[in-house]
């Protein structure tokens, strides 16, 4: 599961793999250029919101299921040139809190409506990677004027839109992919191993803090057992029987990846029975994902959907000048 969840989150999502918090945050310091604070949205639960400045709209990034809010602690800065960036990290997970809410998506969704009546934003424009994708449909199709725009990063599948017509996210979940070689002994002495490890295997960089909030720290500062986030039966709830958004009353950019590349550790592989594997496993992928991609653009004429082919799940890391691009377009086109 460890190896799986780095190597190809289509599988969406290291549901068990983020965290609570750093184990030891006295031996080392986030350089990101954000403030954190907690914001209280449901009886005792409170989430984690990163604020990394910026002037200009409000923009909200989402992560990914198992992912937290540091996820974006590298790609949040180039943002906030023309707009003042927050994250939430959503229940469950990271430092934020935790109760099994009643209304999986829709719960979901007001809590970051919550946040944003706390730090008082006026209509956002929301980002959300994977599983956020749910949230954003949430927020959407209940208070759709409280948004400026959405911004689905490989977030546009069945928990996110599903009208019947598309692919059901399971259908991808079940597909297997080959699994890259597990981090050596070395590879754990500290997290920046750990962290070249990943980007060799996938060709870019985790930021070290998330890769904090999902693996416990050493005595010694290597890298210890996974965290085991109570927040991970949640999703997988919602993705397996959530409710079926049928409509995105909002503007909305859609940035699909397809094909899916499967990590630098697949494409400079040379062993016939791994390129086998993964030209087979990326055929059954780009198929699910192409019809949903085409029920969306059925479904949804006014959205934008770009398509990049090759591009990681993890999109905004993989291609990050890309969805940059595109989501600044965006974001210029909004009244």
């Amino acid at each position: 599961m460890p190896s799986f969840c780095r190597q190809q989150e289509i599988v969406f999502l290291a549901l068990f793999a983020a965290s609570l918090t750093a184990q030891n945050p006295r031996a080392w310091k986030d350089p990101s250029p954000h403030q954190a604070q907690l914001v209280t949205v449901d009886k005792n639960v409170q989430l984690e919101v990163l604020d990394w400045g910026g002037s200009g709209r409000a923009v909200v990034l989402l992560a990914g299921g198992g992912n937290t809010a540091h996820i974006f602690d590298d790609f949040a800065p180039k943002l906030t040139t023309r707009c003042h960036v927050y994250g939430i990290t959503r229940r469950g997970f990271g430092a934020s809190g935790f109760a099994d809410p009643q209304g999986g998506a829709e719960r979901l969704g007001a809590d970051v409506l919550a946040v944003m009546d706390a730090l008082k934003l006026e209509r956002p424009v929301l980002v959300g990677h994977s599983f956020a994708g749910a949230e954003l449909s949430a927020v959407a199709n209940s208070h759709p004027e409280r948004i400026a725009g959405l911004v689905y990063l490989e977030a546009a599948y069945s928990y996110a839109f599903d009208n019947g017509k598309g692919a059901n996210v399971m259908e991808m979940l079940r597909l297997q992919p080959p699994q890259p070689p597990e981090p050596s002994e070395a590879d754990e002495a500290s997290f920046s191993a750990i962290e070249k490890y990943y980007e060799r295997v996938n060709g870019f960089r985790f930021p070290e803090s998330e890769l904090r909030q999902e693996r416990e720290s050493t005595p010694a500062g290597g890298v210890g057992n996974y965290r085991n986030p109570p927040g991970g039966a949640m999703l997988m709830s919602v993705i397996s029987g959530g409710k079926k958004f049928t409509a995105i009353p909002s503007p909305a950019l859609m940035v699909f990846a397809n094909p899916h590349g499967l990590g630098a550790w697949v494409e400079e592989n040379t062993d016939p029975k791994v390129r086998t594997a993964a030209k087979a496993y990326s055929a059954e992928l780009s198929s699910l994902a192409s019809k949903q991609e085409n029920a969306v653009k059925d479904a949804v004429p006014a959205a934008r959907v770009i398509t990049l082919a090759g591009a990681h799940h993890y999109i905004f890391l993989s291609n990050e000048t890309d969805v940059l691009r595109a989501l600044n377009a965006f974001l210029s086109e909004l009244p």
